[in-house]
């Protein structure tokens, strides 16, 4: 039955962005449609393990869910708006033109990311809406408490109904204004599946391939958009290393990597793309870390990765991107090249205190300067902080280790 039970999430999971899109474009009430959606999963979770996945697990959820919210706007509604009510399901009108985006998923990722909401807000809703993650997951991706993300995204819905944002399919001239939103919601996605939250599989390989599929499409729209190739490099250059990255339950960190484990094609088609970027010569945020990670997987053994290139990448992207995150990276590399003494002086400087990588970083360089009970609580904060199983498993490890 747990089987069964974690076959029928799973699905859900892969289905819960198209499900929910496609009901708020039915019914154009976003709360509406994540309540149909949870109702639908519910009945998925008292028949499904008993009668077995369906052929079409879309179709029946969609079937289903529609079927709920029919239900919840007939008995909420009056009597004479009841006929109303049921012409939404039999509604025959004909389709709305696609647009330039064909792809279903793609062009309700534009659609959600309207300019009408702050950026942070229009991420969160669609990764929510589209993405398939949850409130915890996405406040993870941001480095903000649950409860602030939850606040968020109610103020991004609310703000959507009172000033009465369409959702109307967007044109050729709407895309520039959108696409940086949408480039951070799939690298968002990617992320979590690169690196999951919570105690299940520590790498969610669904997430990775459908976020390299939609950025696929995405660059087939924009084939001159070097941010687009540049993220495409990135995925491809990361998802590569995949098979490599968890051994026995414990994240095997790069630099302790069997690089022979790692997919040639995958980097050959990155470094392609990298150069391409190159030869644009218009960078951005995600052509320069693509080209981080082509330094590091041009590196035959971790001994020889250029580690003076990879910070002068760094320097360059801080000054497109001067946030923590970027700075704690560098210092990584800056720890190879002049010491965990400077690195660590960098590191202690930075506002992350709650992030569980900042943690796990000093843990490490107090580790290599010999200052073992130092390097013990940092230890201890980055388990306490860390979100994924493999992680906390590798970060445990380290830290008994140490005498």
């Amino acid at each position: 039955m747990q089987g069964a039970t974690a076959a029928v999430e799973r699905v859900f999971r892969e289905e819960y962005g198209r499900l929910v899109a496609s009901l708020v474009r039915r019914f154009r009430d976003i709360d509406l449609a994540e309540e149909a959606a949870g109702e639908a999963l519910v009945v998925a979770l008292e028949k499904w393990p008993d009668s077995g996945v369906p052929p079409n697990p879309g179709g029946w959820l969609m079937t289903t869910a529609s079927n709920r919210a029919i239900d919840r706007i007939r008995r909420e509604n009056r009597r004479d708006a009841k006929e109303q009510a049921a012409l939404v399901y039999l509604d025959d009108t004909p389709h709305e033109p696609t647009g330039p985006v064909e792809d279903d998923r793609l062009r309700l990722m534009f659609i959600c990311c309207h300019p009408a909401l702050a950026p942070e807000a229009r991420i969160a809703l669609t990764l929510r809406l589209l993405g398939g993650l949850t409130v915890v997951e996405i406040a993870q991706a941001f480095l903000v408490p649950e409860t602030t993300m939850a606040q968020r995204i109610t103020r991004a819905k609310k703000k959507i109904a009172v000033a009465k944002v369409p959702f109307r399919v967007p044109e050729a001239a709407d895309l520039p204004d959108r696409l940086a939103s949408v480039l951070a919601v799939l690298f968002l996605v990617f992320n979590e599946g690169y690196l999951a939250t919570g105690d299940g599989d520590p790498v969610r390989a669904e997430l990775t391939g459908e976020a390299i599929r939609l950025t696929r499409v995405l660059r087939r729209l924009l084939p001159e958009e070097p941010e687009v190739m540049g993220l495409l490099a990135l995925m491809l250059l990361i998802e590569a290393r995949r098979e490599a990255r968890v051994r026995d339950g414990q994240l095997v960190p790069l630099g302790e990597q069997d690089r022979a484990g790692w997919d040639r094609a995958e980097i050959t088609e990155g470094h392609g793309l990298v150069r391409e970027c190159l030869a644009i010569n218009r960078p951005g945020r995600y052509q320069i870390l693509a080209a981080v990670n082509a330094v590091h997987t041009d590196a035959p053994e971790a001994s020889e990765t250029d580690w003076s290139q990879v910070v002068t990448l760094y320097d360059q992207l801080t000054r497109l991107d001067p946030s923590p995150i970027v700075a704690l990276n560098r210092a990584v590399a800056v720890a190879e090249l002049d010491g965990p003494t400077v690195a660590l002086a960098l590191v202690d400087r930075l506002p992350l205190a709650g992030y569980h990588a900042w943690h796990a970083v000093r843990a490490d360089l107090l580790r290599r300067l010999g200052r073992t009970a130092e390097a013990k609580e940092s230890y201890d904060a980055a388990i306490a902080a860390t979100q994924n199983s493999a992680e906390r498993a590798y970060l445990r490890r380290r830290r008994g280790e140490l005498v």
